[in-house]
């Protein structure tokens, strides 16, 4: 019975330790994963990585309503538009509400997990997001906005796989952003055959 005592403290140690490190921002859980693994943080406080979530995406959306002010009210007017193209107004609360859900499923998600893959895709999904309006409004340039709304469609698909195994909640809050951004591919895959460059 003694001879136990030392394994079950070793486990009920090791336990300990992967409990701590669940509520730090970015620990890899998997060393067998591959990407980029930053050291681990310091503990974060649920609430506050929440704001840090829902923040990001919304910083996201700002960055990009920087970039595309000016182009909306020139460049853009001049586009031939496709069928059931929204009025200009109705994106950015549109984007707001779709970067809001984005970042409560990211957050969900990382509550059960931490910095998985899932959590890394979700990053990267919002990472191309990033990407559209500099390629689209920034360059005017309709066919690599395209190519970046199709990668934030892929990607995407591919966060909300991988949330589905890990929290159905943090998948369904992710649903309304892919019919979004399968309507953004339309809209953009429209520009691009209305107005050949």
């Amino acid at each position: 019975m003694s001879s136990l005592q030392p394994t079950r403290t070793r486990l009920h140690d090791q336990w300990f330790r992967d409990e701590q490190r669940k509520d730090r921002v970015f620990h890899n859980t998997d060393p067998h994963e591959r990407g980029w693994y930053p050291s681990p943080s310091i503990p974060v406080s649920p609430a506050l990585a929440l704001v840090g979530f829902v923040g990001l995406g919304l910083l996201v959306g700002a960055a990009s309503a920087g970039i595309t002010a000016h182009s909306v009210r020139t460049w853009y007017l001049s586009l031939a538009r496709p069928p059931l193209t929204p009025p200009g107004w109705a994106f950015a609360p549109v984007w707001t509400a779709m970067f809001v859900l984005t970042g409560v499923a990211g957050w969900l998600v990382w509550r059960r997990q931490g910095a998985s893959r899932a959590v890394r895709l979700w990053g990267w999904q919002l990472l191309a997001a990033a990407s559209w309006s500099p390629a689209f409004f920034g360059l005017h340039w309709p066919g690599l906005g395209l190519a970046a709304s199709t990668a934030v469609l892929l990607l995407a698909l591919f966060t909300v796989h991988a949330f589905a195994a890990v929290s159905r909640s943090a998948a369904w809050l992710m649903a309304p952003y892919l019919v979004w951004i399968t309507f953004a591919v339309y809209l953009n895959a429209g520009f691009c055959w209305l107005n050949p460059v």
